[in-house]
């Protein structure tokens, strides 16, 4: 299964960045013309989880991930490192499309030759976040043990791009029991409760990784609805 994962990721890979290559000038005069700043923008990202030291803190391998910029060239220099909210005012006009359309997750095709990525899998995260995420959110590490992240995957085509579903969702309607579940006051609407939609697809997933009539099955499903997801916009 691993020989065959790897060489769909090679594939799709090097047919994605042919065509990434043909919209890049376009892409890349527009951003130009919108905010100054680079066109690539390189963030440390944690991969496949690795164990839990004595001391509680949990460990991932990380790797550094390729993104075509849509915020402002200071974005964090004040907050330091923060997940991106709806509506973030830290992002471009441009960028605002590019996230839209899940444009500016194309460069990490070149992650995916590599081999830090997957084409499909988990989300990474970034790792000086992953920390609390994984103390505050029950076994959020084990959506990447022994899994590769992804650039698409089942949470990215079935949720919005901060990890909400949509109304007509199936998920939508178990939404009372899997968000806020202390009850907190003014807690409605928190990235956490986002990450823990996220978490039951990326679980699912790398269940079905162990067998690979349900990988094939998946794997096969992420890759064709992604550009469909691309195309209506659905990301936020």
């Amino acid at each position: 299964m691993r020989i065959t994962k790897r060489s769909i990721d090679v594939l799709f890979a090097l047919i994605g960045l042919t065509l990434f290559a043909v919209l890049l000038p376009f892409l890349a005069v527009a951003m130009r013309l919108d905010s100054r700043g680079p066109i690539f923008y390189r963030q440390r990202r944690a991969s496949t989880f690795v164990g839990r030291s004595e001391g509680g803190r949990y460990s991932f391998a990380e790797f550094d991930m390729i993104k075509l910029r849509t915020m402002r060239v200071d974005a964090e220099s004040r907050t330091g490192a923060v997940l991106a909210a709806e509506n973030d005012p830290r992002v471009t006009r441009i960028g605002r499309i590019l996230r839209k359309s899940r444009l500016d997750e194309l460069p990490q095709l070149w992650n995916v030759l590599k081999g830090d990525m997957s084409l499909v899998g988990p989300r990474p995260e970034r790792t000086e976040l992953l920390q609390n995420l994984a103390l505050t959110i029950p076994f959020f590490e084990e959506r990447m043990r022994e899994c590769k992240p992804g650039i698409t995957g089942l949470a990215q085509i079935s949720l919005g791009y901060l990890g909400r579903p949509s109304p007509d969702s199936p998920i939508a309607a178990l939404q009372d029991s899997l968000v806020n579940p202390m009850r907190l006051d003014g807690a409605e609407g928190s990235i956490a409760d986002d990450m823990r939609n996220k978490l039951l697809f990326d679980l699912a997933y790398v269940a079905g990784l162990e067998q690979f009539v349900t990988f094939a099955v998946m794997e096969l499903l992420v890759i064709a609805k992604t550009p469909w997801v691309m195309v209506r916009g659905l990301g936020r």
